[in-house]
This record gives C-alpha cells, sequence and structure tokens, in this order.
C-alpha cells in the first residue's frame, strides 16, 4: 500500500484541516455537481448543479471551461454557508483516464493560486462511483448506465474491466440492453427468429416505423444514450413475460457479473456493490443478476452502494484532508497532489 503522508513540516503547518472545509466534485455527460463538506464527516452541506457538460478539445477535458464552473460555485457554497478556507479538493470526471492530461497539469496550479488548496485529487469517475459505494473498503463496484465498467481493489492496486463504450465492450449496460432489445425488434420486422413483436410496438411507439430506424439512429451523436433510452422498455416487456426481453435482461445480467467476477480481489469475502441508473430497471434485472453473482462469485458479499459519486468525491478529498487516503494512487485512475 502506498503511503499518503504529508512531510512533518506540512502536518505542523496545517492545523485545523480535519475541521476545514473541502470540495467534491462529480462531472459527467450530462454536467457538473458540485458539493461543500466539512473534512470531519464529508457529508455534503450544499450542493451546485450545472446541466452544461465540461467540454473537451485537443487536449482532452478542458481545464479552464471546468475552473470556469467550479470557481465561482465554490465561492458561492462558501458564502450560504459561511465557510471558512477549503482544504482539498476531489474531481471525478468521466474520462478522466484517457482525457485527463490538461487537468492533471493545469488545476493543481489553479486551484493553488485560486483558492490556496494544495491537496487536489484528480479521479476516474468509476474511482469516485467505486469510494461512493464502497468507501475504503477492498471489493469491487459495477457502476452501470448508459455504459458499464467495473473496478475492484485489495487496497494495493486496481483492477478494472469494461467500460470500452457502446462498439466494444459496455456488455450489460443500458445501451447494450436498448440495442439488443432493437435488433430483437428488427428480427420480428423483418420476419426472423430471435423476434419480439412486443419488442418492435414498443420500438415503433417510441422511434416511428421500424424500417426509418437505421436512419434515425445511425447519424446521432449521443447514440449511445439513444440506445440506452430503449432499456426501460425491454424491462417492461419482461415484466409483461416476453421471453426475448426476458432471455435479453438474462444475457445483460451474465455480463455484469462476469465484470465484477474479473475485477474482485480473490481470495476472500469481498463486498461488490452496484451503483448507477442501470440497476433501477428493477427485478427484471436484478433477480437474475443475484443468480449470476451468487453463481459466479460465491464467497463475495454483495451489498447496497452507500453513496454516488459525489459522496466519493468528497469521501476522497475528507480522506486527503485527514491523511486518511486508503485507496491506491494511479496517475490515470487516481492521481493525487499534495
Amino acid at each position: 500500500m502506498r503511503s499518503h503522508r504529508r512531510s512533518s513540516e506540512r502536518e505542523a503547518g496545517g492545523g485545523g484541516r480535519a475541521d476545514g472545509w473541502v470540495v467534491g466534485v462529480d462531472s459527467g455527460g450530462s454536467g457538473l455537481r458540485i458539493a461543500l463538506a466539512r473534512a470531519s464527516d464529508a457529508r455534503a452541506v450544499e450542493t451546485v448543479t450545472s446541466r452544461e457538460p465540461v467540454r473537451t478539445g485537443p487536449g482532452g477535458i478542458e481545464a479552464a471551461h471546468l475552473l470556469g464552473q467550479l470557481l465561482p460555485a465554490v465561492e458561492s457554497l462558501r458564502g450560504r454557508v459561511g465557510a471558512g478556507p477549503v482544504v482539498a479538493v476531489a474531481v471525478g470526471a468521466a474520462g478522466m483516464a484517457t482525457l485527463g492530461e490538461e487537468l492533471r497539469a493545469v488545476l493543481p496550479g489553479a486551484l493553488r493560486e485560486a483558492l490556496d488548496v494544495r491537496s487536489l485529487a484528480l479521479a476516474a469517475d468509476a474511482v469516485t462511483a467505486y469510494a461512493g459505494a464502497l468507501g475504503q473498503r477492498p471489493g469491487a463496484v459495477v457502476a452501470g448506465g448508459t455504459g458499464l465498467i467495473a473496478l475492484g481493489t485489495d487496497l494495493t492496486t486496481w483492477r478494472r474491466a469494461d467500460g470500452w463504450g457502446h462498439l466494444l465492450g459496455d456488455c450489460g449496460s443500458g445501451a447494450w440492453i436498448g440495442r439488443a432489445g432493437l435488433e430483437a425488434a428488427m428480427r420480428a420486422h423483418d420476419g426472423r427468429r430471435g423476434g419480439s413483436p412486443a419488442l418492435l410496438a414498443r420500438a415503433e411507439a417510441r422511434f416511428g416505423p421500424a424500417a426509418g430506424l437505421p436512419a434515425a439512429l445511425y447519424p446521432r451523436t449521443d447514440r449511445p444514450a439513444v440506445l440506452a433510452s430503449f432499456a426501460p422498455d425491454v424491462a417492461d416487456c419482461a415484466t409483461e413475460g416476453d421471453p426475448v426481453a426476458v432471455d435479453v435482461l438474462r444475457r445483460a445480467a451474465a455480463h455484469v457479473a462476469e465484470a465484477a467476477a474479473a475485477v474482485c480481489p480473490a481470495p476472500g469475502a469481498y463486498e461488490v456493490a452496484l451503483t448507477g441508473g442501470l440497476f433501477k430497471l428493477g427485478d427484471p434485472l436484478l433477480v437474475p443478476l443475484r443468480a449470476e453473482l451468487a453463481g459466479q462469485l460465491p464467497h463475495a458479499r454483495p451489498t447496497s452502494a452507500a453513496g454516488d459519486p459525489l459522496d466519493g468525491a468528497l469521501a476522497l478529498a475528507a480522506a486527503l484532508a485527514t491523511d486518511a487516503l486508503r485507496l491506491p494512487v494511479e496517475p490515470k485512475l487516481l492521481h493525487v497532489t499534495m
């Protein structure tokens, strides 16, 4: 396990950090959430939400655009509660692992200059999802929504599975379920085996005549989200007993469990948590998923996620402020400056 203790000189000059304030940031495709908490308990006392996603440019996630939303939000949050200085910040962002170079280069200096913050964590959104779900305990977390990624740790290193996007992976995700359901709808339209008239009716109600679906879908830049929008229809058809929809969700459950098994530390009775909007599909997905987890990870302990990625960002910031970070630091998944 890597040590994150500050030097004795900084310890001497950092009195009151445990009683100070921390900021957590959750940046994703739907926008930005920023929360303020006391380092001593990491529970949000005020939150600001922006529906404007942080832009991505040639250098990756744009630091200036993030700072342009973050700094005014922090001042507003501090003003609302009369908070003192911010002692640590944690930013969790979708794409941090592959598109975070500019953030890692710019944010430490910018936050030091603007807020006098020296403790900063820049994390992939899967890491903040992990921290929100399990805290700093070893185990595995599957974060599922439009896409899907699994992350596990024994507190020495991280293990990752999937998260490769809707063309190469994200197996069992909302986009995967939606695409499989639409394929079954098109099979029914053509009269091929494996088709579902129920899913065809749902698809045409949502998107229009089946023959026009390729033209309506393929040019869309938000194609994964459009595919995922059909996942609740698949779940509804499964609830109504459609065998094709039931099979789609059974296969999705197997994929989710496979991702969890790939990252779960072994051997040991570790916790496995599920987080994200995918699992709001309810019993049509969760019932076969529980069976798959029991079969693929018989020694694991399924558990409810304690919180979401914003909670995880606050937990990371508080851990930095109180010198209690236990999750492993790896350059592209969890980058720390002190």
